[in-house]
Formats: C-alpha cells, structure tokens, sequence
C-alpha cells in the first residue's frame, strides 16, 4: 500500500518565472521615479528660472545713440547701466595731440589707435568714471587738455589715458559698433 500512495519524484524542481520579464512592479516603480524626476525639475525650474537678469536690466544692456547731436569739440554724458559715459567728439588738435603723445611715459600704455574706432578717430567712447575711486572727471581742465578728476587730481589726456595723479587705469573703454556714421551702439 505504500508503493500505491508514492507519486514519482522528478529529478526537476518547479520552474521559476522568469526573471527578465517585466512585472506589474516594475512598471509601477518607473512610473513613480518619472513622477519625482518631473516634479522636481517642476519645483526647482521657477528656482533657476528666478536668477536670470530682469527685463528692464536687460532692456539696459545695449543703448543706442544718434551721434548728429554733438557738435565737433562737444562732449555728452549718456547713462548706460547706471554709469556715465562720455562721448567725446574730438577736434583735429584733439586727435594730434593724442597721437603724438603714443609713447610718452605713461602708467597704463596705450596708443591713441588703440582707443577708438578704424575710421572714427574723431569719436571718443569712454566710461566716465575715474580709475582711482570712481569719480567723474571734468572735461579741458587738466594739463593735457583732456579730464581731470577733481576729487583727487588724476589727470587724463585727450585719449582718455592716465597722465598723472593715483588712478592706476585709463578711462575704461565699453563695447561699442557704430551702426553708421551717426549711429552708434554701446553694449
């Protein structure tokens, strides 16, 4: 009676299901991490998006100027990004006095050539701002008929370069194109 109640025992044990078919767990798991991938780049892009410039900083960036205002020995202040900036046409005497001051000693060398425009010698684009301290120098009142900053008596010559006294840079020169011959842009 015992040989009629033994089953067969097989040599295989019961198959496994198969470990590279996708389960519904796994479907559920991809499901959940795509979720909390998307809500934190929807969580952390107002973050990001916050640190660029505002439009009416941007809206500073460039500035364009109608040159046909200045007469010819005429200096105007402009206010690009909250700075002044000179725009100086330069009469001939201005420009040869420059030119012939190229390799004069100076604190911050720098040719006449290499402080305008190809073409636009006679336009002279510099931020107003003095190298020292940040003052804003006046116009034909230095030795070199160029600026002086009168708070502490650096004097710059017709190029806007450095001659004399504590600055120890001459007047920064912004980006600048001209759009033609009366147009230019600043930035």
């Amino acid at each position: 009676m015992a040989d009629s109640l033994a089953q067969p025992v097989s040599d295989t044990a019961p198959a496994a299901p198969d470990a590279a078919a996708p389960s519904r767990r796994d479907f559920i798991n991809i499901v959940a991490v795509s979720a909390a991938v998307g809500g934190a780049a929807a969580v952390a892009w107002p973050l990001i998006d916050q640190l660029n410039p505002a439009a009416d900083t941007l809206a500073l960036a460039s500035l364009e100027y109608d040159l046909s205002k200045v007469a010819l020995g005429q200096e105007v202040t402009i206010a690009w990004r909250k700075q002044p900036v000179f725009i100086r046409h330069r009469t001939p005497k201005e420009i040869a006095a420059a030119k012939a001051d190229d390799h004069a000693p100076m604190k911050d060398p720098a040719t006449d050539a290499s402080r305008v425009k190809p073409g636009h010698e006679e336009w002279l684009i510099v931020l107003a701002s003095c190298t020292h301290l940040g003052c804003v120098p006046t116009f034909a009142q230095g030795e070199y008929g160029g600026w002086l900053c009168p708070c502490h008596g650096s004097v710059y010559d017709t190029a806007a370069r450095i001659r004399k006294g504590p600055a120890p840079k001459n007047l920064y020169l912004p980006d600048y194109t001209f759009l033609g011959d009366t147009r230019v842009k600043i930035g």
